[in-house]
């Protein structure tokens, strides 16, 4: 029984990761979040099942400071998230 699912994106699966990954995600009735985490910029997108199973998205980028896990009572940060992370020079890492 997953609540959440995090994945860490790479550019040779991430459409896949979003597309049909994501879902056959959904179908799952117990999860609650679907989380990518970004491996080019600092960016963490959350899909969140609400009313009705309705998907909304969320993003947090370094500017929130925080992300949120909410079905699991999870707070992180950029910081910790990113630690030690190199992102390419052309790469922007806010947006």
């Amino acid at each position: 029984m997953a609540t959440a699912i995090v994945e860490v994106l790479s550019p040779s699966t991430e459409a896949f990761d979003r597309g049909e990954k994501f879902a056959a995600y959904q179908s799952l009735e117990s999860l609650q979040e679907y989380v990518l985490i970004n491996t080019e910029k600092q960016r963490v997108e959350m899909f969140r099942r609400g009313d009705g199973g309705v998907w909304t998205l969320e993003s947090y980028t370094p500017v929130d400071g925080m992300f949120e896990l909410k079905s699991l009572e999870f707070q992180g940060s950029f910081e910790a998230l990113y630690e030690d992370v190199v992102f390419d020079a052309d790469s922007s890492t806010l947006i």
